[in-house]
């Protein structure tokens, strides 16, 4: 099947099986890594990418649904080698222990920020819900993520 879709701000056109996952495509297909292979089952949201404004965990995903759509991964959080915003909070409030989550952690929080530069807690822990932390850094990423909501 031929896809043609925006990843990141560039337009991209392949060909890949409609049943493959997102995820695959943007590891093995693309050499996009950053986001994360873990359950494969969509509970922890070490996947998660940002499709047209939503976070989704990319494991559950088909390639089929992405002709037309726009894709953000962590890849395309920073600019000319400058860390976000997001990315320079997660750093200022110590948000990243292992680091095995915080790419889909950023993907969860940039998605809640476009739609809501100033979240509050509540808001922040609900949009980060289907997100798991292994090292329990729970606090420091709410933290990181309200700081950059007001930067």
């Amino acid at each position: 099947m031929k896809l043609d879709f925006t990843l990141n701000d560039r337009a991209v056109s392949l060909e890949a099986e409609p049943d493959m996952t997102l995820l695959d495509l943007l590891r093995e297909r693309l050499g996009l890594t950053g986001t994360k292979k873990s359950c494969g089952v969509g509970e922890c949201g070490a996947c998660t990418v940002i499709v047209d404004g939503d976070p989704v965990n990319s494991c559950l995903f088909l390639a089929g649904q992405l002709p037309g759509r726009t894709v953000y991964t962590v890849e395309g959080l920073s600019h000319d080698g400058e860390l976000s915003a997001l990315q320079q909070a997660f750093l200022d409030h110590h948000a990243v222990q292992c680091g095995f989550c915080t790419p889909g952690m950023l993907m969860s929080a940039k998605a809640l920020l476009l739609k809501n530069p100033h979240p509050t807690e509540e808001e922040i822990r609900r949009a980060m819900s289907g997100n798991l932390c292994r090292c329990t850094g729970y606090e420091a990423i709410v933290e990181a993520v309200g700081a950059a909501g007001e930067a």
